[in-house]
Parts: C-alpha cells; sequence; structure tokens
C-alpha cells in the first residue's frame, strides 16, 4: 500500500507543519519498539518526499516512540520534526554506517588517517533544511563508539549526530542531542545556519563529544543553547594545516547568544585548533559558564597558518573555572608531518568585555607564538574573584600585546591598564548580520501556516 501524504496545510498532533506536504515514519513502515532497524525506512520515506522539492517541500514526521536507525540523508526543502516522545536511537551495528571520504579541509579523518562513518542525519548539497521538533531526542548511544576509541579499534573517525555539508538555509532547533559518538552539531561549508533551543548532553567524560562546531561556515546563529559536554561547548574550526590552508574556507559571520555551558573539561567556546582557513567576526554574547576549564579560548600552532581575527565577546558570567582567559599558540595535534613549519597563525583583535567570574583556579595563560605575538587582545571591565586555592600568579602572559581598563586582578605588564576612563575600548559591533533577518523571515513564514 502506499504512503499516505497529506497535502497542504495538514497536520497531526502537536505537529504545526508549513509545508506542502507530510507524512509520517509509520506511513513506511517505521517500527518505534527500540529494537527494529528503521534505516531502510527512513532512506525510503527521504526518498519518496524528494519528489515534492518542487511542489512547496515536504515534512517527516517522527512520532512517540523508539526509532533505531543507522545513517541516513536528508534532502532539499525539507522537515525532520521529532515528536516531544520520538527518541531517534543511534545503531551499533556498524554495517549501516557507511564509511565517506574525509573532509577536504582536513585531509584525514581525526580518529583514524583514513575516511570518515557517514554522521547519523547526513545531507550534502542541500537548500532549505531543518531538523526540529517539540524538543524530541537523539541519542547517539555513545559508550558503543567512545570504548572503540579508547581501545583504538577504529577504522575511520567516529559518526557525529547532525553533519551537513555544502547546505544553505539550515535550521537545527528544539532537540535534545544526547551522548554523540563524537561531535554532536557540524555545519560544513555551509551558509545562513540557524542553531536554537538545543540541549546538548554527553557522559563528562567523553571523547571529543563537542557540542556545536561550525566549520568553514558563513552567517551563523546559536542561541538559547544548554550543552554539557566532555569537549568544548562550542567550537569554532576551519581546516586543518596545509589541507585547511589550500581549500581556504572562512568561518565568519558567527553570532553565539545565551549559550550555558557545563565543560569540566575544556571551553565554553573554542577558537580552533583546526583553522588554517582563518576565523573572523565572530560575536559571543551572555554566556554562562559552570564547572568549565575555561571561558573562551584560542587554539592555534606553528604549521596552521590561517587566521583568527576580530573576535568579540561581551558579558560573560563564570563560576568555578580553571582558566577565565586561554590562548595557546603550541597546540599542535598535526594532520601529518607534511605541515608547512613556515606557515604562522595571526591571532589579532580579540575584544572581552563584562565579565564576572568566582571560584577562578587562574585568571588568564596567554601564550603567542616567539616572532608571531598575538596582538590587538583588548580586555575591559573585567571582575575575577580567585578561588581559595588559586595559583599565586593569576595571569601568565608571553608573546601578546594589547590592552585592559577596569580589569581585577592586575593583569601581566603586556597588557597595561588604561584607566577606568577607559574602560569601554574594547569593541563590540553594533550592526546586525543577516542572519537576523533571515530568521525573521522564517519565522514569520511559519506562524502564519502553523
Amino acid at each position: 500500500m502506499a504512503p499516505r501524504i497529506t497535502s497542504n496545510r495538514g497536520h497531526r498532533a502537536g505537529n504545526p507543519n508549513p509545508l506542502a506536504y507530510s507524512a509520517s515514519l509509520t506511513d513506511f513502515g517505521g517500527v518505534g519498539d527500540g529494537k527494529t532497524s528503521n534505516t531502510k525506512v527512513f532512506k525510503s520515506a527521504i526518498s519518496h518526499l524528494s519528489e515534492y522539492a518542487s511542489k512547496g517541500g515536504a515534512q517527516l514526521y517522527v512520532p512517540a516512540g523508539k526509532w533505531l536507525t543507522g545513517s541516513f540523508s536528508l534532502t532539499s526543502h525539507f522537515t525532520l520534526y521529532l515528536h516531544k516522545d520520538a527518541v531517534l536511537l543511534a545503531s551499533q551495528d556498524i554495517s549501516e554506517w557507511p564509511a565517506i571520504e574525509p573532509l577536504p579541509s582536513y585531509g584525514r579523518g581525526r580518529d583514524a588517517a583514513a575516511g570518515r562513518y557517514t554522521s547519523l542525519i547526513f545531507g550534502t548539497n542541500l537548500t532549505d533544511v531543518i531538523v526540529t521538533g517539540d524538543n524530541g531526542t537523539i541519542d547517539g548511544q555513545g559508550a558503543f563508539w567512545w570504548q572503540k576509541f579508547h581501545k583504538k579499534q577504529l577504522k575511520y573517525t567516529r559518526p557525529y549526530l547532525i553533519e551537513l555539508m555544502f547546505s544553505d538555509k539550515i535550521q537545527i532547533s528544539n532537540l535534545t542531542l544526547l551522548n554523540s559518538p563524537s561531535w554532536n552539531v557540524h555545519p560544513v561549508y555551509s551558509s545562513n545556519i540557524i542553531i536554537k533551543g538545543l540541549t546538548i548532553i554527553a557522559t563528562v567524560p567523553s571523547p571529543n563529544t563537542d557540542g556545536i562546531n561550525p566549520d568553514s561556515c558563513t552567517n551563523t546563529k546559536i542561541e538559547d543553547c544548554y550543552i554539557v559536554s566532555g569537549d568544548d561547548c562550542i567550537a569554532v574550526k576551519s581546516g586543518w594545516d596545509q589541507y585547511g590552508i589550500k581549500f581556504g574556507w572562512p568561518t565568519k559571520q558567527l553570532v553565539i547568544r545565551r549559550l550555558t555551558c557545563i565543560s569540566p573539561e575544556s571551553a565554553a567556546i573554542a577558537l580552533g585548533s583546526e583553522m588554517s582557513g582563518g576565523i573572523e567576526d565572530v560575536r559571543a554574547e551572555d554566556i554562562t559558564a559552570i564547572h568549565t576549564e575555561s571561558g573562551v579560548r584560542i587554539k592555534t600552532a606553528i604549521g596552521r597558518g590561517g587566521y583568527v581575527k576580530d573576535i568579540y565577546v561581551k558579558g560573560m558570567t563564570l563560576h568555578t573555572m580553571k582558566w577565565v582567559f586561554w590562548m595557546t599558540g603550541s597546540y599542535g595535534s598535526h594532520a601529518d608531518s607534511h605541515y608547512d613549519p613556515k606557515a604562522l597563525p595571526e591571532i589579532k583583535g580579540i575584544n572581552y568585555i563584562d565579565v564576572v567570574a568566582d571560584n577562578v583556579t587562574m585568571a588568564a595563560r596567554l601564550e603567542g607564538i616567539s616572532n608571531d605575538p598575538f596582538t590587538g587582545i583588548c580586555i575591559a571591565n573585567v571582575t575575577i574573584n580567585m578561588a581559595a586555592k588559586a595559583k599565586k600568579q593569576p595571569w601568565t602572559c608571553t608573546d601578546i600585546e594589547g590592552t585592559t581598563s577596569g580589569v581585577t586582578p592586575k593583569p601581566c605588564n603586556s597588557l597595561p591598564d588604561q584607566g577606568q576612563e577607559n574602560i569601554k575600548a574594547c569593541d563590540f559591533p553594533t550592526d546586525d548580520l543577516p542572519i537576523d533577518s533571515l530568521e525573521l523571515k522564517k519565522c514569520a513564514y511559519r506562524i502564519k501556516h502553523a
């Protein structure tokens, strides 16, 4: 029997449907018992619904239940919508995870030199794709993969939960992501991206379970996310050593707002270490971190090349931190031995303003590169209350240049105090990025058709 496709404004309970056509996973034979594989069902449903891309788009509705599946690929002009009691369970059958080539800007897999397992929800060369729901759950069942990683039993790099490549107009929102095999959300080589209202939780510690990693992307907004991670809550990237330099695709025009992060072993926001294509115009504000290793961390090394510039962070509230600010030019971890030791990164125009932190072990560890200092660092209106067992020297600085205003405890001599009258000296842009107007248009569309 042919699957039932609802046309026009038809919708199921709790599932507003602004698209022209909608179907449920059960219409294609899906079984939500947590034991039956639905990989072929997802692939069949999406293939069938792709026929409606030119007719206003289509939506696949995942109802309540536990839906075991391996990786599957999305299509353009398409919404994947999870009911609040829907759980996608990532299969532990490796045959349901086909291998694909390494990312061209990385040159190899991160876990192994060969390729990588396709992400659970994957797509490439797509337009107008939404992965959302009523806070439905995607459970990566990552312990299976973490054990193989620690035992060095992986032939390929672990899969991510959501990865979209070479795509435009992406929205990922209102979901709970649990225990990813590795990174959780990875938009790469893409543009016009909205990531909003995600709850991301991974066991601490767990290897490389970064929350959200925009990678060689333009015009991206990340808002209202709560992340507990075994690695960085957000890691901004753009390629690895000579491969990233050659590919030359930066991450730029990135907005991060209202992030709450718990990451005892890493950063609330990291820039790098794979930043060889460049990172610029990053605007982060209203950031809360609790029991987290560092607030903002810049990671790079000789051989990376590229740049990190025009970074603006405003309004951080931090509780129980190892470092507030951390920059390192000796991160290492090269793709292979063929990197160019003359490829030096450029780190400049880094602005931090309006920061309050308590129970901090060390205010800052700022380490540039000899003969390649990190410059244009501006830190203003910052109050750091040190922990009872804090380091005696709260700041360490080498090969950096910049200024501070209204910062306690007193910074290092490389960052001279400009006085309270210059407390607003650090920059934070007042203009909007195009992604803000793009979201308003989408929201208006959805309200109109709900």
